[in-house]
């Protein structure tokens, strides 16, 4: 089903454009929710018509999301964790506890940000990728270090 999209959905694409999704999605999810309507002539019309107040909003995400990296780019995270024989970790340090140890410095983002492919399980030095928008990807060094 194709569906015109209100506002901008990190999975699908961003505000304005035309994407193809499963039927039910669009049926359950993004009409109720408000986040896209049906892909019609009358809808196109109107996407034409808000065309330059989408652009508008593309602009204002993006330099939110530069600016935003600007001040995660280099930021250090030092984690204390229980260790084990050599480097291991007893647990392991997820996306909360990297997120946890962001707000203690006041940096807010949020945890489907963090790009942490799978838990880190030993001490030493990370570099994780953060997806603020599109194309917008700082990196943030997470040190584990025992206690």
């Amino acid at each position: 089903m194709k569906v015109i999209l209100k506002e901008t959905i990190e999975s699908l694409g961003i505000i304005g454009t035309e994407v193809d999704v499963a039927p039910g999605y669009a049926r359950n999810y993004l009409l109720p929710q408000e986040k896209a309507v049906p892909a019609t002539p009358q809808y196109r019309k109107l996407l034409e018509q808000e065309r330059k107040k989408f652009e508008l909003q593309i602009a204002k995400e993006k330099a939110f999301a530069e600016e935003m990296a600007k001040r995660l780019e280099g930021v250090t995270v030092q984690i204390e964790a229980k260790v084990h024989e050599e480097e291991r970790l007893y647990g392991s340090i997820t996306v909360r506890d990297i997120v946890d140890a962001l707000a203690k410095q006041d940096v807010e983002i949020e945890k489907r940000m963090l790009m942490l492919k799978e838990p880190i399980k030993t001490t030493g030095t990370f570099n994780i990728p953060v997806r603020v928008y599109q194309d917008v990807e700082p990196e943030i060094t997470v040190e584990v270090v025992p206690e």
